[in-house]
């Protein structure tokens, strides 16, 4: 899984969540392992297995009240509580102050203290969507990431197979471009993925003969997106290098690559002089489209057949 540390979270977020670095400002390396964000309550008490390291805390209303009604060797001691369990940073939300022993606390254990006008859930939601996506297990693909009708589409092949001018040729049908030659991808829940395109490379597409296209500059900024969910892997594979054995014409068996423990669903496309790729890529997407709506050609006409072979067996008798 991966990691951020506190000061990326305060840059990315900052502006959308009106954040105010106000103590423990030497503590932004420290590291985010959850995107789980918590409101401590019980540890000011003194439950401390309520918290977890490395994660957000969040001070609402309840929590600053609680504070502050306590006398000052209580309040320390409830301090103490909180930040002896090696948290990441304290956000203290709904516009209120924080005390001058929280600023304390927070310088001497070098740990973030942020201040927020928001409201404490809206605030925690915003957070932990963000860490959701920012700490997610990843990895990387070769290939070029397609929005295709709606669809994330990943299309895999050998080099120089064809892949980016496919992509281009998609572009120019008014599909969108994520990513070109190295998409990372995200598990951003149990079974869903997200293609993100590396920032050195966004709005670019390389193709063998025009070099490095600006294809937000050709074709305007609804021709590229930064991020999809993938959807579809379509596989290139040159005709003559398919066994015929290997071949499955009626494509019974739905195919699917695993990636990051989730099984995406996969079509091979066999190229062959005369073909055209753009269109039978555009039809898959319908023709998966239709499966997710349990609508499977193959299957209506296989039964089709038995009810025919049927028809004609009861007049043989």
């Amino acid at each position: 899984m991966a990691q951020i540390d506190v000061a990326e979270l305060y840059k990315a977020t900052r502006h959308k969540l009106k954040l105010n670095w106000v103590a423990g400002l030497d503590g932004g390396a420290n590291q985010l392992k959850s995107e789980n964000v918590t409101k401590p309550s019980l540890a000011l008490i003194g439950h401390l297995n309520f918290v977890h390291p490395n994660r957000v805390q969040v001070l609402g209303c309840a929590e600053m009240d609680y504070l502050r009604s306590l006398s000052i060797i209580a309040m320390q001691q409830a301090i103490s509580n909180l930040y002896s369990t090696d948290l990441a940073a304290v956000v203290v939300a709904n516009g209120e102050k924080p005390t001058k022993e929280l600023i304390a606390a927070a310088n001497a254990h070098n740990t973030p203290l942020f201040t927020s006008p928001m409201q404490s859930p809206q605030l925690m939601e915003l957070l932990s969507h963000y860490l959701k996506q920012a700490i997610a297990e990843s990895t990387s693909l070769h290939g070029v990431f397609i929005e295709v009708q709606g669809f994330g589409v990943l299309i895999k092949g050998e080099a120089a197979i064809g892949k980016s001018e496919l992509a281009l040729e998609l572009i120019s049908r008014g599909h969108r471009l994520i990513a070109d030659d190295i998409v990372d991808f995200y598990r951003i829940s149990p079974d869903r993925l997200e293609g993100r395109c590396p920032e050195l490379l966004q709005d670019f597409l390389e193709v063998r003969g025009l070099g490095i296209l600006n294809i937000r500059a050709l074709f305007g900024d609804n021709a590229v997106k930064p991020t999809k969910p993938l959807d579809l892997i379509i596989q290139l594979e040159l005709a003559n290098m398919q066994k015929p054995q290997a071949l499955d014409r009626l494509s019974l068996k739905t195919q699917h690559e695993r990636v990051l423990e989730v099984d995406v669903s996969k079509i091979v496309i066999p190229i062959a002089v005369g073909r055209n790729i753009a269109v039978l890529v555009e039809v898959a997407v319908r023709n998966h489209m239709l499966l997710l709506r349990g609508i499977n050609a193959t299957q209506q006409l296989s039964k089709r057949q038995k009810q025919i072979m049927q028809k004609e067996s009861k007049k043989a008798t």
